[in-house]
């Protein structure tokens, strides 16, 4: 057994949970910190549990004394009345700030591709800003930079299926031609792992093996689970519209005006090489049964801080 502790956020999460997965079937000592206290524990007594007391920074210090990794996916997808991108920057950067005190040997933190502290869009200004901070603390790091995350739990890819299977047509915001690079969601915690192994300060593209135009990936999706229908081009303004409209039958927030915007800004796409190696169409066609057939809710895992994610 490795003497070392590694620390987790989100472990009974998306990609947390797969990170701390791996990190136990290694032999290393968890502990993870969540939001979900309550949440179901896949793990039992492999991984020790402990709140973000981002409200009690010394209590956050005390919890990660002796850890040697930290591995960090605390984010938030949009700003709702519950919780905002400047609270997620807020947390993380008083979790930086305890981890640099309790003495972190290293962080290991998912960003996003193509940040921008100017960006006009909260999501990429917010993610330069916590890789501006964590740069500036002094700790060692890996900066890991993934686009669209696909996995028996994802969002993004189930919902897209789950459109094709319920909407006689799809709608594309604009000509779809804008691009992104999913990456499957072990793929990504195995960089993790391995970047927490080193010792040098590095910044990954995280993106997948294949290259989709954002219509292009909703055709394969279509014809992987056998369900291709007409994909349209609609104006950003209706296609939000749309989505607000399912949203609300859903009950649930299925897209933002600054999702789209990002999307259509191509800010998914990097011109990097492929930092893992499974591919989306061969993992959609192992699943293409069960791929879409429920609505997949981010709210609803929220709201819901008891159950486990589900797998689509």
């Amino acid at each position: 057994m490795n003497d070392k502790i590694h620390a987790v956020t989100g472990a009974f999460g998306y990609s947390g949970k797969y990170i701390a997965k791996k990190l136990i079937n290694e032999g290393q000592k968890v502990i993870t910190l969540t939001n979900s206290l309550g949440r179901n524990n896949p793990f039992g007594d492999k991984i020790k549990v402990y709140p973000f007391n981002f409200d009690e920074p010394a209590k956050l210090e005390e919890t990660l004394k002796g850890v040697s990794v930290l591995y960090n996916t605390y984010w938030v997808r949009f700003n709702h009345k519950t919780f905002t991108h400047a609270d997620a920057v807020r947390n993380t950067e008083i979790m930086f700030n305890a981890a640099k005190k309790a003495g972190v040997k290293r962080i290991v933190h998912i960003s996003i591709t193509n940040p921008s502290l100017d960006s006009p869009l909260e999501y990429f200004s917010g993610k330069a800003r916590l890789e501006n901070s964590l740069i500036e603390s002094g700790i060692s790091y890996a900066i890991l930079r993934p686009t669209v995350l696909f996995g028996k739990e994802d969002i993004l890819i189930n919902n897209i299926a789950w459109g094709l299977r319920h909407l006689p047509v799809f709608g594309v915001f604009g000509d779809g031609q804008y691009k992104m690079q999913p990456i499957y969601v072990e793929d990504l915690a195995d960089l993790a792992i391995r970047c927490g192994k080193g010792d040098q300060s590095v910044i990954i593209d995280a993106i997948g093996p294949e290259t989709f135009t954002y219509r292009e990936l909703v055709k394969r999706i279509g014809e992987i689970i056998g369900k291709q229908r007409p994909v349209i081009s609609v104006p950003p303004a209706i296609g939000y519209l749309s989505g607000w409209i399912i949203g609300k039958i859903v009950n649930d927030v299925m897209i933002t005006k600054e999702e789209i915007e990002g999307l259509m800004a191509n800010l998914l796409y990097v011109d990097s090489p492929p930092a893992g190696t499974t591919r989306l169409t061969d993992w959609a066609k192992k699943h293409s049964d069960t791929l879409g057939l429920k609505y997949t809710s981010e709210l609803a895992r929220r709201r819901d801080r008891g159950s486990a994610y589900k797998s689509n």
